[in-house]
């Protein structure tokens, strides 16, 4: 009796574990039951077809027309004669120009200094005494001669008989030779003497000063440096690709037809720009660039003279230069965002298919990519990129989409109407 109690104890608790067991499993497999049961007979979404509409692009028309090329380049002002001003005389410098300074300013044949001229006073005095004593001298030579010719007369000989020295011939061309001597020096001292002022060549600026008043100075010293204002140029160099698009005449030939330059500069963030045009071709290859340069002029860059431009071009500035080149007719421009690869346009036809097209390019700059090529006018070019572009692949045009919509819409709104 004690056996089977105890026996009973011992299965009871074991019976109660599988239970706790067993519920969960039972509970989550009913779960799944009902929800297969759900899903088989729950009502289906109704399938909708999948509607793949076609890319929407922009496209724009393209049409010969005349063109005007340009050419973009740039370069520096420089002066068109720059010159180091050198004494030819030596002596103190007794005065200078107030304006003898860096940057000054001098009309031509304007005073910039002077040196002390008393020692070439003294030499147009001497010089000029020589030239009348040689004058006396060859007065009284000719005196001389003439006498001799009398006295050669009076022995009943010819003068043709007669002997240089016997008519003094020598020493008449002495005379002559003295005072041609003479008039020469004197024509020297003046010429020194007029050296000993110093004026400017040309309208010009001082771009270095090198002396001043009191300084002494001999023969061959460098006084200034000055520079032409009444035009400048700026050295432009063109690639070899350029050249052929530019209006330049053989190195021979006088320059008739001169291209318009537009310079401009960017100063305190506004853009300045002066007028210029081609004034000469270098006609010479740059051995390491291997480059042309041609040459542009600027009339009046400090506004001198007239109130041309709103700004003085300094020299030194660095600009930008846009040449108009050659005019060539029948030519189509293309946007050069529009150019795919080297050379491939994407056209859309009356069909609004895309059609793959390869041209030769005449030339290109940086809004557009020129050719001669004829192209079918039917044809527009797509200005929109494609990430996937496929030949014969169907296009939707910005616009005619929305019209053909809106046309769509109000059939659809008669239709409604109507019923």
């Amino acid at each position: 009796m004690l056996n089977e109690k105890s026996s009973k104890q011992g299965h009871q608790p074991r019976l109660v574990k599988l239970r706790y067991v067993l519920m969960p499993i039972v509970i989550i497999i009913s779960a799944l039951f009902i929800l297969i049961l759900l899903s088989i007979f729950a009502p289906k979404p109704a399938k909708k077809p999948i509607e793949i509409k076609a890319p929407l692009v922009e496209v724009v028309t393209l049409a010969p027309q005349q063109v005007t090329f340009e050419i973009q380049s740039q370069g520096s002002i420089r002066p068109r004669t720059q010159t180091s001003i050198i004494s030819e005389v030596s002596g103190q410098i007794i005065s200078v120009s107030d304006k003898f300074k860096v940057g000054g300013y001098f009309q031509k044949g304007e005073i910039l200094l002077a040196i002390d001229d008393i020692n070439y006073q003294v030499a147009l005095v001497q010089a000029q005494s020589r030239v009348s004593t040689a004058k006396a001298n060859l007065v009284e030579e000719n005196a001389h001669g003439q006498q001799a010719k009398e006295e050669w007369l009076l022995s009943n000989s010819s003068l043709e008989a007669a002997p240089a020295m016997a008519l003094r011939k020598p020493q008449l061309q002495k005379a002559q030779a003295d005072l041609k001597s003479a008039k020469a020096e004197l024509k020297q001292a003046k010429v020194r003497l007029t050296k000993t002022t110093i004026v400017a060549p040309y309208d010009a600026m001082i771009q270095e000063k090198h002396v001043d008043i009191g300084q002494y100075v001999s023969t061959g010293n460098k006084l200034a440096a000055t520079f032409a204002v009444d035009y400048a140029e700026a050295r432009l160099p063109i690639k070899q690709r350029d050249i052929p698009f530019l209006n330049l005449p053989q190195i021979n030939q006088a320059y008739s037809q001169k291209s318009q330059v537009d310079l401009s500069l960017t100063i305190a963030g506004n853009s300045n720009h002066w007028s210029s045009f081609i004034s000469r071709y270098e006609g010479v290859v740059d051995a390491t660039s291997r480059v042309h340069y041609v040459i542009a002029q600027i009339d009046d860059p400090y506004r001198l003279k007239s109130d041309k431009f709103k700004t003085a071009l300094p020299i030194g500035s660095f600009v930008s230069a846009n040449i108009n080149g050659k005019t060539v007719d029948e030519v189509i421009a293309i946007p050069r965002g529009a150019v795919h690869g080297a050379n491939s346009l994407y056209m859309i036809d009356a069909e609004n298919k895309l059609q793959i097209v390869t041209i030769d390019i005449l030339r290109s700059d940086q809004q557009f990519v020129y050719s001669y090529d004829q192209l079918d006018p039917q044809l527009r070019l797509v200005n929109t990129q494609l990430e996937t572009p496929v030949s014969g692949m169907t296009l939707r045009v910005l616009g005619e989409a929305q019209l053909k919509s809106e046309s769509n819409a109000k059939v659809e709104e008669k239709t409604e109407q109507g019923e």
